[in-house]
């Protein structure tokens, strides 16, 4: 009978008793090294393939597309937990979307995953984002102390009209109803930079989400796209107000008026004149505070007025 030459192995034993003394220091150097593979390969997962890679910065807005094949029933992307809707451009097969950054946005690579959804099946495209840090200035004010330091009563109405902001900016209307490219809402000179850092009287603040242009009192103010007005208030930082809705997640501010000739529910064209720059509220002098917030995101309004879209119009449905 043939008999092995390797002792026989105890049940209580230990695995490197059954091995030769002198096979003993090899098998160690083989396990090892098997035991690092085990972990990059099944405790790193490599990153998924990516048609393409974005590279963009915090605030910053992107237009993607994708082609898709046969007549798929929606197409929605996440980035950074954030929904990304898509829309039909016009041109046949292609969907677009706007990706929003924010400017708080950490600078790193991260996926967006756009689902195609068809009739008993679903498809993912994988697009890479490559976010830079922006170098947001740092900018100095004086104000008065009440404005810088509210009291109790103030406070309250701070309070309330964040949340009723708050509350628009968390709706959604499923329709895209901005058409062709954003244009700016009025001419004049930027005096309060998007993501600046702002110091009052001393005191840092929060950083400073949307564009300051200073024109003179009574300067039409103009929409920068298509929409429904969602809210027209006065508010004790931003004053008189109007915020649009441009659907998909999109809306766009205008604060600081002096007045607004735009009712709540309303629908506006690009190009209509829905107020006049003032300095209501918390204002240094007659300026026009421009905003965007898209699907989350503080970006920088004059992102959008740089997109190029392209042809056929945007409008197309």
């Amino acid at each position: 009978m043939w008999k092995s030459s390797f002792p026989k192995c105890r049940a209580n034993g230990r695995f490197a008793d059954v091995l030769p003394r002198s096979l003993r220091p090899a098998f160690f150097l083989i396990a090892l090294a098997a035991f690092w593979c085990l972990i990059v390969v099944g405790g790193s997962r490599a990153a998924e393939p990516a048609e393409k890679v974005f590279k963009t910065k915090q605030g910053d807005v992107i237009y993607l597309t994708l082609h898709v094949e046969g007549e798929a029933a929606l197409v929605e992307g996440r980035f950074r937990d954030r929904l990304v809707p898509f829309f039909k451009t016009g041109r046949e097969g292609e969907f677009g979307a706007l990706v929003g950054i924010d400017m708080a946005d950490i600078p790193d690579q991260a996926d967006l995953k756009a689902e195609i959804t068809y009739p008993g099946s679903v498809r993912t495209r994988v697009f890479r984002i490559a976010v830079a840090p922006e170098d947001f200035r740092e900018q100095r004010m004086t104000l008065p102390k009440d404005q810088v330091d509210p009291d109790a009563a103030a406070l309250k109405r701070i309070t309330l009209e964040k949340e009723k902001v708050k509350a628009v900016l968390a709706g959604f209307t499923p329709d895209r109803l901005w058409g062709s490219g954003f244009l700016v809402p009025v001419e004049g000179t930027v005096t309060g930079v998007f993501g600046s850092k702002r110091i009052l009287n001393g005191q840092p603040r929060n950083q400073h989400n949307g564009e300051d242009i200073a024109a003179s009192l009574g300067t039409p103010v103009k929409a920068t796209n298509d929409g429904v007005v969602k809210m027209v208030d006065d508010h004790f930082f931003s004053g008189k107000g109007v915020i649009l809705d441009h659907g998909l997640g999109l809306f766009t501010m205008y604060f600081h008026l002096d007045s607004t000739a735009v009712k709540e529910g309303g629908r506006v064209k690009r190009g209509d004149v829905i107020g006049t720059v003032g300095k209501s509220g918390r204002a240094t002098g007659p300026h026009l505070h421009w905003g965007a917030w898209l699907n989350g995101s503080r970006v920088n309004p004059f992102a959008l007025a740089k997109l190029q879209f392209g042809t056929p119009d945007l409008s197309a449905r």
